[in-house]
């Protein structure tokens, strides 16, 4: 089957490089850059590939209309979503080329299962030890919908690929420090326009909560030093989205 991967970036010139070259089996590249200020655009286009099309817009805080839009401009039935810190390994590569045995049996989308590989380790526990996305789908039978952790909505018949996307997030605490902070405005602001209210008891419980679920419930502590760091960051996540919520109900 013909293949279009879909790529949203913003200052990934570390990244963007390993992650196209492990979609060469994509018939078309489309990467939606979010006016990048480092070296992202130069990598890409020096690459001479006649497969990519790269196109500048805005994040505007709203991941969906981003991935909607590099959705909308593939030209291929089959969409496969990948983040410029996630690969496509050889396995998942090799799967994806012998889908068209599957097709036949009338499924419209695939979840893919990704495993975080983080400062070295392999995550397999808390927050992100059991992550299935559906990342692979036919063009035509859904929509990305959510600002910030973004699912595709897609009305068929799911499957699920045996092998994982590989995905390396956060190389240095800074960076995630960055990231939450910028998750957590966008999640807040969704909720505000939501009309979703906050109290104090909750800024103050729910963070608490998210620790314990995904530190002991979870078993995160089983990975170690990255699985106290990924709770305790995902637990920052959530007071962060519950404070900022209150400051703009309340401005």
């Amino acid at each position: 089957m013909k293949l279009s991967a879909v790529i949203l970036t913003k200052n990934e010139e570390s990244n963007i490089l390993d992650c196209l070259e492990s979609l060469s089996f994509a018939d078309e590249i489309i990467i939606v850059d979010d006016n990048s200020e480092d070296r992202t655009d130069e990598v890409i286009k020096n690459l001479k590939d006649k497969r990519i099309k790269l196109y500048k817009r805005s994040l505007e805080y709203d991941f969906s209309k981003q991935r909607n839009f590099g959705l909308d401009k593939s030209k291929n039935e089959w969409v496969i979503f990948v983040d410029a810190d996630e690969r496509v390994p050889k396995s998942l590569a090799s799967e994806l080329l012998s889908l068209e045995d599957r097709l036949s049996e009338g499924v419209d989308a695939f979840s893919i299962k990704r495993l975080d590989v983080m400062w070295g380790k392999e995550l397999r526990y808390g927050e992100t030890g059991n992550i299935k996305l559906v990342r692979l789908a036919k063009k035509s039978v859904g929509a990305w919908d959510g600002a910030v952790h973004e699912v595709w909505n897609v009305e068929g018949n799911i499957g699920e690929l045996n092998n994982p996307l590989i995905h390396y997030p956060h190389p240095t605490v800074r960076e995630f420090i960055a990231e939450i902070s910028t998750y957590s405005t966008i999640r807040a602001n969704e909720l505000h326009r939501d009309k979703i209210t906050v109290n104090a008891i909750q800024i103050i419980l729910y963070p608490k909560a998210k620790f314990i679920l995904n530190y002991f419930l979870k078993l995160g502590f089983l990975d170690g030093v990255q699985g106290m760091v990924v709770a305790l960051m995902m637990s920052f996540h959530s007071f962060l989205v519950r404070s900022k919520l209150w400051l703009l109900n309340n401005s």
